[in-house]
């Protein structure tokens, strides 16, 4: 079986979520393997750039149904998955590298925040974002409630967050969410050609100055990231939760 993350390249480090059969959607064996991956990449010297893509026809579709059902069992497993999903914010916003988004097909819930998360997003231009966490009745506690405000304006983060609406690509772009928006097939080789351009820059001016950007991520992240995770973890007890979460299930069960 292959790795759920596969690594590819030298100095422009290629990392491709790799479950196509699921939409790339993010168990806990793709959620351990990509933290590794990004661990990985942080304590390698000879990267300078991360392209970060989905293989298939999405970037990701979130989370897996199978792994949100058990996170609402099993407490234990739920904060452990949280707290993967902690480090991988950290580490995501903290990289030494700048990290340019693949967007290949549609990037949805954890899969959005992913894409956020990076320093520049190439997208599909007939793909769309979403992250509807508050239509399965969870609080956006990736880091999609500290990302959305800081690169689209609060407005939009209010109508976006609150009701789970796909964003297009257009409007992506005209937000500011995204950089480019490119035909479909071209979205990898843009992407690869963007990150080789700035991991060919003086890199202490690259990583200084991306530390610099950073820290308004982080700062945002101090007020309201332990908020908004502390939220999602008690959201999985919620009867609203649980019921969102069964008619998911039958409507995949019918399709």
């Amino acid at each position: 079986m292959s790795p759920p993350v596969r690594t590819d390249g030298g100095a422009v480090r290629i990392l491709t979520l790799d479950r196509p059969a699921t939409l790339n959607a993010v168990d806990e064996d793709l959620h351990a393997a990509l933290l590794a991956a990004l661990r990985a990449v942080a304590a390698d010297e000879e990267v300078r750039a991360v392209v970060l893509t989905g293989s298939g026809r999405a970037f990701s579709a979130g989370g897996d149904l199978d792994l949100i059902r058990a996170m609402g069992d099993d407490v234990g497993l739920r904060r452990d998955v949280l707290g993967q999903g902690r480090d991988i914010f950290h580490l995501l916003t903290t990289l030494s590298v700048p990290v340019v988004a693949a967007i290949n097909g549609p990037a949805v819930g954890a899969g959005c925040t992913l894409a956020l998360l990076c320093d520049i997003v190439v997208m599909a231009e007939d793909t769309h974002l979403a992250d509807p966490h508050v239509a399965l009745g969870l609080v956006p506690g990736d880091g999609g409630a500290v990302l959305w405000p800081l690169v689209a304006g609060l407005a939009a983060a209010r109508a976006y967050l609150l009701t789970g609406d796909r964003l297009p690509a257009q409007e992506a772009h005209r937000l500011g969410l995204v950089h480019r928006i490119v035909p479909r097939p071209d979205v990898l080789a843009v992407a690869i050609a963007l990150a080789e351009r700035i991991a060919a820059l003086p890199a202490f001016a690259v990583r200084e100055t991306k530390r610099c950007l950073d820290a308004y991520v982080a700062a945002a992240a101090r007020v309201v990231f332990e908020r908004a995770l502390a939220g999602e973890d008690r959201s999985f007890d919620t009867d609203e939760h649980r019921a969102a979460v069964e008619a998911l299930g039958r409507r995949k069960d019918s399709t």
